[in-house]
C-alpha cells in the first residue's frame, strides 16, 4: 500500500553543483575527516542503515544530509527528527502517526514522520533518548518495512532508509538496559564516528576562514579578516561545543567588529578568557570540570575563573546526581521544563547519570 506523507515532498536539486552546496559546511582537511568523507561516498551508494556517533556540535546532521544527497534517494524527502526533543508520551504518535479516536484530541487520521520519509531518508537524531516501547516498534519497521499508526489495525508499507545519530555510548546504554541490543545491532550496520574539534585542530583555521566568509557575506561585509591575535585565540581554544560553537563565535565576531579586521576583543568571552572545560582532566577544578593551562593562582578558589556556563553546567550535574538521573524531578528543582533540561544536557555534554 502506498503510504501517505505528512508534508508535501520537495524534489532535491538535480544539478550536482547545487546539491554539493547543500552540504558544503562539512569542512575538513585532516586525515580523520578525509577518511570519513571517503566512507560517506561509499556508504551513500547503498541502502545500509548508518549510525553516526560523536559529541554535540560535531556535524552529525550534516553527514546524514550528505549521505542522503549522494544516494539514489536524493529526489525523495530527507526527514530529520530530534528524538531527544520529543516528550516521551508523543514519540510514537509523532513517528508512527495515529488513527482518529486513538486518544483524546485525535480528531483525524494523521501520518507520522516515518511515512513522511517514504522513498527517502529518515534521520533519527539522539536515538539514544528513544523510549524502550518505541524502540520495539521502530525495530519492527526496520525489519519488515511495515508500520501501524497508533490506534490503527491497518498495516502500511514504507520504503525508507534510516540514519541514526547519538552522542551517547550506546554499548553502555545497552549494558544498562536503556537501549535494546537487537535495535543497536540493526542500526549499527555502518558506524561513522565524528571526532571532536579539539582532536582535529588542523581543521580549526580552515573552518574559521570558511565561517568568516559565510558570515561576512550574509552581513554584506565582504573582505573581513582576522588579526593575528584573534587567530591565535581561535586556534588554541578547545571548543566544548565543537564546530557549532566555532561557527557561533565567528558570527558573534562579525556582528560586533567595527573595522575590516576582527580583533581579539571582538571574539566571545569564552575564547578570550581562561575557561575550565568539562570532563577533560582532574584536579582542583572539582568533579566534572577540568582546568586549562590557565589556572587560578595558588590559594585562590579556582571557581573564580569559571564562566556562567561553567557554573550552570556544574549545578545541573549536581542536581541530576542528587536525583539519581531522574530528569523530571531534576527539571522541577531547577525550575525549567524537561525539554529545556534535555537541551542543556546536550549543550554541555552531560549524561543523566554518571558512574
Amino acid at each position: 500500500m502506498a503510504s501517505a506523507t505528512l508534508h508535501t515532498r520537495r524534489k532535491a536539486p538535480q544539478d550536482p553543483a547545487v546539491r554539493a552546496a547543500l552540504y558544503r559546511d562539512i569542512v575538513g582537511a585532516s586525515g580523520r575527516m578525509q577518511r570519513i568523507f571517503r566512507l560517506v561516498r561509499k556508504v551513500a551508494k547503498t541502502d545500509s542503515t548508518v549510525l553516526i556517533t560523536g559529541e554535540s556540535g560535531t556535524g552529525k546532521e550534516l553527514i546524514a544530509r550528505s549521505l542522503h544527497l549522494q544516494s539514489r534517494r536524493a529526489p525523495g524527502p530527507f526527514v530529520p527528527v530530534n528524538v531527544g526533543a520529543l516528550p516521551e508520551s508523543l514519540v510514537e504518535s509523532e513517528l508512527f502517526g495515529y488513527a482518529r479516536g486513538a486518544f483524546t484530541g485525535a480528531r483525524d487520521d494523521r501520518a507520522g514522520l516515518i511515512e513522511a520519509a517514504d522513498h527517502g531518508t529518515l534521520f533519527l537524531d539522539e536515538i539514544g533518548d528513544m523510549p524502550l516501547a518505541s524502540q520495539v516498534k521502530l525495530l519492527r519497521t526496520l525489519e519488515s518495512s511495515e508500520l501501524r499508526r497508533v490506534g490503527d489495525n491497518e498495516t502500511r508499507l514504507v520504503d525508507i532508509r534510516v540514519i541514526a545519530a547519538t552522542h551517547r555510548d550506546l554499548v553502555r546504554e545497552v549494558a544498562e538496559g536503556r537501549f535494546r541490543e537487537d535495535l543497536y545491532y540493526r542500526l549499527n550496520v555502518v558506524q561513522i564516528d565524528l571526532p571532536p574539534l579539539r582532536e582535529r585542530r588542523e581543521d580549526i583555521g580552515l573552518l574559521a576562514a570558511y565561517f568568516l566568509e559565510k558570515a561576512s557575506t550574509r552581513a554584506a561585509r565582504a573582505g573581513l579578516a582576522f588579526s593575528p591575535d584573534a587567530m591565535q585565540l581561535i586556534e588554541r581554544y578547545d571548543y566544548p561545543g565543537n564546530v557549532r560553537e566555532l561557527e557561533n563565535a565567528i558570527e558573534h565576531a562579525v556582528a560586533i567588529a567595527e573595522g575590516p579586521v576582527i580583533a581579539a576583543a571582538d571574539l566571545p568571552a569564552a575564547l578570550r578568557t581562561p575557561r575550565l572545560l568539562p570532563e577533560r582532566a582532574t584536579g582542583a577544578a572539582g568533579p566534572g570540570v577540568a582546568a586549562t593551562a590557565h589556572e587560578a593562582p595558588a590559594g585562590i578558589d579556582p571557581r573564580v575563573s569559571w564562566s556562567l556556563a561553567d557554573v550552570e553546567r556544574e549545578h545541573i550535574r549536581l542536581v541530576l546526581a542528587h536525583h539519581n538521573g531522574n530528569a523530571t524531578t531534576a527539571a522541577r528543582q531547577l525550575g525549567i521544563s524537561r525539554t529545556t533540561l534535555w537541551r542543556k544536557l546536550r549543550e554541555y555534554g552531560l549524561k543523566r547519570s554518571e558512574s
